[in-house]
């Protein structure tokens, strides 16, 4: 008897793709408002700006509140022209850490500190 002959199943990126598991219903998930000014994807850590409330791409040298781990956007939205509302995983979730987006030009140290900031409000990257 020869090998297998069936196509291996390779899934694409999507909205949510990021997610191990995660408590049932609505309860990881908020709404909220994206900003930034730009094309933000589907798994892109999120920092929360203190003044609005709003997510944006989270990097530790922010300094609008945004440089600390708030969450993990959930469905890639285009915010170039103006803000919208977004699903942000906010927490109780295990996620894929190799499927997470970070922050242009982040290094190793930053997505080391990045993950313990998710750690932090429940978010588990394995």
């Amino acid at each position: 008897m020869g090998s297998p002959t069936v196509t291996p199943l390779v899934e694409p990126f999507h909205d949510g793709g990021f997610i191990v598991s995660r408590e049932l219903g609505s309860y990881t998930i908020d709404q909220a408002v994206l900003t930034g000014g730009a094309k933000v994807l589907a798994g892109t850590v999120l920092g929360k700006v203190t003044a609005t409330g709003a997510f944006k791409t989270w990097n530790p040298n922010n300094t609008d509140g945004s440089q600390t781990v708030a969450g993990i956007l959930y469905a890639t939205k285009d915010v170039t022209a103006a803000d919208k509302a977004a699903a942000v995983v906010v927490r109780v979730t295990q996620v894929n850490a190799s499927e997470l987006v970070w922050f242009s030009g982040a290094t190793a140290g930053n997505i080391t500190t990045g993950i313990a900031g998710l750690k932090a409000i429940g978010i588990i990257a394995r």
